[in-house]
């Protein structure tokens, strides 16, 4: 499959999933969003893959949040629709049956915070020239909703994946 903005490899069984924006501080659009879906859909059911590897491109950012500047022109209905996908797409990486590995190799805010608390774990890069990694912006997530996630209804008992 071809992508615009995400770079899509697998090498040794491992699939990296790199959001590759880096003059937009890998900010997510509608577009990448799409694509950050299709390609987790593709390593769910590529049965050579056996871990996922998401990260950002560039030396400042891990993935900076929205695309605002795509996003200020949308209708209140478009805007819905964007956070419905959004939504989607992270808790399919949430739920993923193959580990995913959110690599932070730098500011990880808003979206770009959420989609890496979606990931199962999380690793950040201390930088090489001494600026720390964005990690105490690792907070809270949800794309733009307060719904618990898929763990903590499991924890609650309201998921039964029997």
């Amino acid at each position: 499959m071809n992508y615009t903005n995400i770079l899509y490899t697998v090498e040794n069984a491992i699939c990296t999933i790199t959001i590759n924006r880096p003059d937009k501080l890998n900010a997510l659009n509608k577009d990448t969003i799409a694509e950050v879906g299709k390609a987790f859909l593709a390593a769910q059911q590529d049965d050579h893959v056996r871990g996922i590897i998401l990260t950002g491109s560039g030396a400042k950012a891990f993935i900076a949040g929205a695309d605002i500047s795509e996003f200020a022109s949308f209708s209140l209905e478009q805007g819905m629709a964007l956070s419905a996908h959004g939504h989607d797409v992270f808790n399919s990486v949430e739920t993923c049956s193959k580990p995913v590995i959110a690599a932070v190799n730098g500011f990880a805010l808003g979206g770009g915070c959420e989609l890496a608390m979606a990931c199962h774990m999380r690793i950040a890069a201390e930088k090489p020239n001494g600026h720390r990694s964005q990690t105490g912006l690792i907070l809270v997530r949800r794309y733009a909703t307060f719904s618990p996630t898929y763990r903590e209804r499991q924890s609650y008992g309201v998921v039964d994946d029997g």
